[in-house]
């Protein structure tokens, strides 16, 4: 299992977010991040938005800690990178084999 997080540098609702990801599958990022008590809700395309505040619980549990561009590089070559702008595909279908690069927001 390798999920990875990165740090909670993103500003969103008065906090500080961290995105976490599998460059394995969805299932394995599902399965992990219920493991820690992230809510369904949390998910957004390709990844989960970790509140600083569960940031360590998230490292504990075995998050590998890396910096946010080497995040989206290790989704998008795993072909998990579910960009805004593109129809998230039904499940069961592949993932998409070429993706655009992230905005200057992040994965958001």
């Amino acid at each position: 299992m390798t999920v990875y997080i990165d740090p909670p540098d993103w500003p969103g609702h008065g906090r500080l977010w961290s995105h976490l990801v599998s460059d394995v599958s969805f299932e394995e990022l599902h399965a992990f991040a219920a493991s820690i008590g992230c809510p369904p809700r949390a998910f957004e395309r390709d990844h989960y938005d970790v509140p600083e505040s569960r940031y360590a619980d998230a490292v504990r549990a075995g998050a590998r800690q890396i910096g946010s561009k080497e995040l989206v590089r290790r989704i998008t070559e795993a072909g998990l990178r579910r960009p805004k702008g593109r129809p998230v595909p039904a499940l069961g279908d592949p993932a998409p084999d070429s993706v655009d690069q992230p905005s200057a927001g992040g994965l958001r």
